[in-house]
């Protein structure tokens, strides 16, 4: 049986009343469980974009991971990135940087995308403004495939052998596309730059709204999705991410986004567990009062 307009809106107000609820739990004093908090330690604009960038690219891995290898870059970059950035050489950085390595991510591939991001900067003005160039009003996977195809079409500084990025080049695994992917990095970035400043997003890329964003998919926020029913894809892909994020515009058509953080705790502190046997969680606690998995 079909459920009347009446019942659809009552439970999405139930469903928003206990992620608004998470919200509230897990809110800016968890700032220090995310790469996010790296971006919010600069004041300046470009420092921000810069400092979001490298550290949505390479937020793979334990977040205990993630955070002390971007600590150590960041402490390599110095107090101003967007001028360690615009004075950047290829050669000596990559010597500079010496044995970094962030999983399977090498100091080459680390500097050729700084290499990158200046010559966003040299050529649009700012990594917001490059993104922009290429940006397609409501359709967020054709800009995110322009903006990485035409990221990766800088020149490569001589980090990588050839005049042409490799097949294989590293600072590829930083441009992910839609076709291929989640894209759970570059949602993350967008995420940062365009929703509105609440103490964790920035609000800084004016030219997109929060409506057109998409859930920054990891497995944390793909195994909740399932548990829940907002998708009932096998694999964490972008059509996965796609339905996760309808059914959340479903509570908030304006910003669906805006629950990625709380939401993404819940799997960090092992709340969402694997397997049946545990202790119900925040997410199951939730799934059990929803009565159902489904929105309508």
């Amino acid at each position: 049986m079909r459920k009347s307009s009446t019942e659809i809106s009552s439970r999405h107000a139930l469903v928003r009343e206990q992620l608004d609820a998470l919200r509230q739990r897990y809110d800016t004093r968890y700032l220090s469980t995310d790469p996010l908090k790296f971006p919010r330690r600069f004041a300046t604009r470009n420092d921000r974009e810069i400092v979001g960038l490298v550290a949505s690219a390479l937020a793979y891995g334990t977040v205990k991971m993630i955070c002390q290898n971007l600590e150590r870059l960041f402490v390599w970059m110095g107090p101003e990135p967007a001028t360690f950035v615009r004075k950047l050489d290829p050669q000596d950085a990559r010597r500079s940087l010496g044995t970094f390595q962030h999983r399977w991510s090498r100091p080459r591939d680390v500097v050729c995308l700084l290499w990158f991001i200046r010559q966003m900067i040299e050529t649009a003005g700012s990594v917001g403004e490059f993104f922009e160039e290429t940006y397609v009003p409501n359709d967020i996977a054709t800009s995110l495939e322009l903006f990485s195809r035409r990221a990766l079409d800088l020149d490569q500084g001589g980090l990588y052998r050839g005049r042409d990025l490799p097949t294989r080049a590293g600072v590829r695994f930083f441009f992910t596309n839609p076709r291929t992917g989640a894209c759970k990095r570059m949602n993350m970035y967008l995420r940062w730059m365009v929703r509105p400043n609440d103490g964790l997003d920035f609000g800084l890329w004016r030219f997109m709204s929060p409506r057109e964003l998409v859930i920054p998919l990891d497995t944390h926020i793909y195994r909740i999705g399932r548990h829940l029913g907002w998708t009932s894809r096998k694999t964490a892909t972008w059509p996965a991410a796609i339905e996760i994020t309808q059914c959340l515009a479903m509570i908030d058509p304006e910003d669906p986004v805006k629950y990625d953080f709380a939401l993404s705790r819940i799997g960090i502190w092992g709340n969402c567990p694997n397997h049946g046997g545990n202790v119900l969680c925040d997410i199951c606690t939730l799934k059990q009062k929803l009565h159902t998995t489904r929105f309508a």
